[in-house]
């Protein structure tokens, strides 16, 4: 096997900060608690020296408490449905962090080219090029005095499918060989005190092998919205068309729970799916009635929880599907 090549170990690359990445943090609405709690911990591990400027301002010296985060693995799992935000969250965090440390985070978004054509010793390769190009990035911005120029972000998205239990009895021995090379990457970077993050984005976080899960500094879980959430998004978007508190209230109730179902919409049912069907259904020459958009938000059916569209993919007769 050839040396892999960027293309064939990542989607893309981000440099941030990023206009586009600062709006979608921003769009974020819902979200306060996971996103003030992972900038806190993606301060110390995106900026090293921060422990000790912390350490030094507060006591004058190196207290022992800093000593906790030496040996933990910057490794964070986002944990929930399709639709909560995961994805676009792992990749705009990071913008909040190189504004306000002022320095350039590179995102890197694995392939799941990453998983090879099955070839022996080829998952094994790509993981561990993978987390090499990560960990010489990192480096390359470290500082020997300790302030950082830059930081790094690695995401792992529908990491269950990387990260698969090896307690499955049916696991191909590659998918095995798999999970240990990525095992390994993540405790390589334990007490290298360099500016990487990696981020686990899963649906089905059961499925993750229990020595990842063990290893992670911090797991996020993201529900679908609250009606004051779902609220909260729909003032984003619509607050300017002079809706009614009242009418608003009524928008996010039809977009939860019903008689017919038990779940309500996601952050991308609405914004990828509703809201635009509302100004589509305006346009060209219309405005943005309240009539029709509780219209559309009552009639509308939002996406399926993970769990139960793969049942639904079970054949009735399959002894799977009872």
């Amino acid at each position: 096997m050839t040396t892999p090549s960027l293309d064939d170990l990542f989607d893309e690359v981000i440099e941030l900060p990023d206009g586009r990445l600062q709006r979608a943090y921003d769009a974020l609405v819902g979200l306060d608690h996971i996103k003030s709690r992972l900038v806190a911990e993606s301060r110390i591990v995106l900026n090293p020296s921060a422990l000790a400027e912390w350490s030094e301002t507060a006591y004058g010296r190196r207290v022992a408490l800093v000593d906790v985060y030496s040996d933990r693995p910057p490794l964070f799992v986002f944990v929930g449905d399709v639709g909560c935000g995961k994805t676009v969250l792992a990749q705009s965090f990071g913008d909040e962090i190189a504004r306000s440390e002022s320095v350039s985070v590179n995102v890197y978004r694995l392939s799941l080219n990453a998983r090879g054509s099955g070839a022996v010793g080829e998952m094994t390769k790509l993981i561990g090029a993978a987390f090499a190009t990560v960990r010489e990035a990192a480096e390359r911005v470290s500082s020997t005095k300790g302030r950082v120029r830059g930081a790094v972000v690695l995401i792992i998205d529908e990491a269950d499918a990387l990260a698969q239990s090896r307690e499955m009895a049916q696991m191909h021995h590659e998918d095995r060989a798999g999970v240990n090379a990525l095992i390994r990457g993540i405790d390589e970077l334990v007490g290298r005190r360099l500016p990487i993050a990696v981020v686990f984005c899963t649906n089905r976080p059961d499925a993750i092998d229990p020595a990842v899960r063990r290893r992670a500094a911090e797991v996020f879980r993201f529900e679908r919205p609250t009606a004051e959430q779902r609220r909260a998004v729909l003032i984003a978007h619509l607050g300017d068309l002079g809706f009614e508190d009242s009418e608003l209230d009524q928008i996010a109730d039809a977009t939860g729970r019903n008689e017919q179902r038990h779940y309500g919409a996601t952050y991308s049912d609405l914004v990828q799916r509703l809201l635009p069907s509302v100004l589509l259904d305006a346009m060209p020459h219309g405005r943005v009635e309240f009539s029709r958009v509780l219209a559309l938000a009552t009639a509308f059916e939002p996406t399926r929880p993970f769990d139960e569209q793969s049942q639904a993919a079970v054949p009735s007769g399959s002894p799977t599907g009872s």
